[in-house]
């Protein structure tokens, strides 16, 4: 089978832009036309949005690296592994803490919130196979491509759940009465992304998709599980407390004729999107829309999106049996929460957008530091239970005012100094980072506190040694 790469499969499509008003209003936007382009931003009045059509549209990125590259490195979070291919990432404790919080976030909205069906498959595919090869075909040039010694056949590792995901329900047999059927697999995923390409945790070449696919009876159900999934990531990105824009590519027929639904999912997130409306498909999709987070540099990424898929069931043989008995082809809803490691960069992007840099509580490796004002006060607050919360002993020799200041560095969102007057008493001196202010609590005052930033959101425990002398330091 002769392939065409991804510029063969485009060059002869057209596209038009639009700004779309949560009113419904249209502003065309021609990129050729900066001028104009800025005027219609200008009228929108949307920053996020902005950043993106000037970042991604008119293909001004900032330029420079963002500062979240160093900041995990720093923190000991996630750095790079020099032993493996580029774009390949090790996790310290601290860092492999947050990714298994964001991981218990993605598998809660899947599987409890969705109520999706979840499963595992392999990652790695022959590209003999016919199946594979249509659907990934205008993406060869970004595989890791694999030969086992004693094989002439070409493997290729994943760049999605896909593969794994169709081969499964090909094989299954389904019925009019399980669908829509929602399944959920959390993937680790490869791209080869060029070397220049590369940057953190934003563009890299090994990451974890939570993806979700639904699989429907026809064209009308599932525009309706699109809209479904679509009002759930918006909520989800207001949610996180990520600064986003919205983006959608269209199909021209199929947005004419749902226009007035594509403005009903405008109207929902309450903020202007950008659209390219193109003259004919040129994947798989005749719909999708991307949540782009905006970062510290006023650059862009991908995290949550939907697709409508009206090619790949056709591809991979995937049908149900319809109450006539009949058998008829699935429309399949792709989507995906995001990549765990791009939510993790929006996450520190935010972070660092503010004056105080602050990770949410919920994700805080330690959430609450207990500083001794003196080794008389060590034996109490070794010993202090502060239920539900991950907090830590800053042991060390160092000065007190160093003790703070180390806390303040390592963005600590809650920092209770203890002299005699704090031991004796039980009630702390609580500095809270997000206000800078100082308070008095309890124990328990301060546990509730804390939980009450975290409520609905999953919870592990300390990562590393409570006490800060027993610890590693990773570089």
């Amino acid at each position: 089978m002769e392939l065409k790469n991804r510029e063969e499969v485009v060059k002869n499509i057209q596209s038009r832009r639009i700004i779309l008003l949560p009113d419904g209003t249209e502003l065309p936007v021609d990129l050729s036309k900066e001028d104009e382009v800025m005027a219609a931003l200008a009228k929108a009045e949307c920053k996020p949005l902005e950043a993106y059509v000037v970042s991604e549209e008119l293909k001004r990125p900032p330029g420079i690296e963002p500062p979240s590259v160093k900041i995990m490195q720093q923190h000991e979070l996630v750095g790079y592994e020099p032993s493996s291919d580029s774009g390949n990432f090790r996790f310290y404790p601290k860092g492999y803490l947050i990714f298994q919080l964001l991981h218990d976030w993605a598998n809660e909205i899947a599987v409890n919130r969705f109520k999706a069906l979840q499963i595992d498959s392999p990652l790695l595919y022959a590209w003999d196979d016919p199946q594979i090869r249509e659907q990934a075909g205008t993406f060869h040039e970004r595989h890791y491509s694999v030969r086992p010694p004693d094989s002439d056949r070409e493997f290729i590792l994943r760049f999605a759940g896909d593969f794994g995901l169709f081969k499964i329900m090909k094989d299954a047999t389904i019925s009019y009465r399980n669908l829509p059927l929602r399944m959920y697999e959390f993937s680790k995923s490869f791209r080869y992304e060029r070397s220049g390409e590369l940057s953190g945790l934003k563009r890299l070449r090994a990451f974890h998709m939570p993806d979700i696919h639904c699989f429907c009876r026809d064209m009308e159900e599932g525009w309706t599980e699109y809209q479904e999934l679509y009002r759930n990531y918006s909520d989800l990105a207001d949610a996180s407390g990520v600064e986003y824009a919205i983006v959608f590519r269209i199909v021209e027929s199929f947005y004419n004729e749902n226009r007035s639904r594509i403005v009903d999912l405008v109207k929902y997130s309450n903020q202007p999107a950008f659209i390219e409306v193109l003259s004919e498909a040129k994947h798989y999709w005749a719909v999708k829309n991307e949540f782009q987070g905006v970062d510290s540099t006023r650059g862009c990424i991908q995290l949550s999106t939907v697709q409508l898929d009206v090619k790949d069931a056709q591809v991979y043989g995937i049908d149900y049996t319809d109450r006539d008995g009949k058998k008829k082809g699935c429309i399949i809803c792709h989507s995906s929460i995001g990549s765990i490691e791009r939510w993790y960069y929006s996450l520190l992007e935010e972070a660092l957008k503010k004056e105080q840099p602050t990770l949410p509580v919920w994700l805080s490796p330690t959430q609450v530091r207990i500083i001794p004002v003196s080794e008389k006060q060590l034996e109490y607050c070794r010993y202090l239970d502060i239920d539900g919360v991950r907090y830590d002993v800053d042991d060390s020799d160092e000065t007190l005012a160093k003790k703070i200041a180390k806390a303040s560095t390592e963005w600590i969102p809650y920092v209770a100094v203890v002299g005699d007057r704090e031991a004796e008493s039980g009630v702390l001196s609580v500095s809270i980072r997000e206000t800078g202010k100082r308070v008095t609590m309890t124990r328990e005052e301060l546990a509730q506190e804390v939980r009450r930033h975290c409520a609905g959101r999953p919870y592990r425990p300390l990562a590393l040694p409570k006490l800060l002398s027993q610890r590693p330091a990773f570089k």
